[in-house]
């Protein structure tokens, strides 16, 4: 298998992280400890988690953690629609940061589906 870093899924979920500290930034002070925390943690856990599911030595173990990264993706997906509640973010930007969410959404699932296929 080739080295995460080549792969899709974790190129565009790092690309997702970057988005949302960007996006993050224009939050208000009184935030910092809540939800842009929050975002923040989600967004870095989908990459990191994928990270540490391919240094496993196992598909079992692998899976576990496109599992969490795959729950940290709705964790995000959620935070967003609750930024957007609070007039944090625009419905461009929310639409914009949902469209990457899908997209992760959809590679993970199918690496999921492919690492399973494996465990058989």
């Amino acid at each position: 298998m080739k080295s995460y870093t080549e792969l899709e899924v974790w190129q565009k979920s790092r690309k997702l992280a970057g988005l949302i500290y960007r996006l993050t930034a224009t939050f208000p002070k009184e935030e910092i400890f809540a939800l842009t925390s929050q975002l923040r943690r989600s967004a870095v856990s989908i990459p990191s988690n994928i990270a540490e599911g391919c240094g496993r030595s196992s598909a079992k173990d692998s899976i576990q953690f496109f599992y969490i990264a795959r729950g940290s993706l709705y964790e995000l997906e959620t935070q967003l629609f609750i930024s957007f509640d609070l007039n944090y973010v625009d419905e461009n930007t929310l639409n914009e940061s949902l469209a990457l969410v899908t997209e992760c959404k959809k590679l993970l699932h199918g690496f999921i589906k492919y690492f399973i296929s494996l465990k058989v």
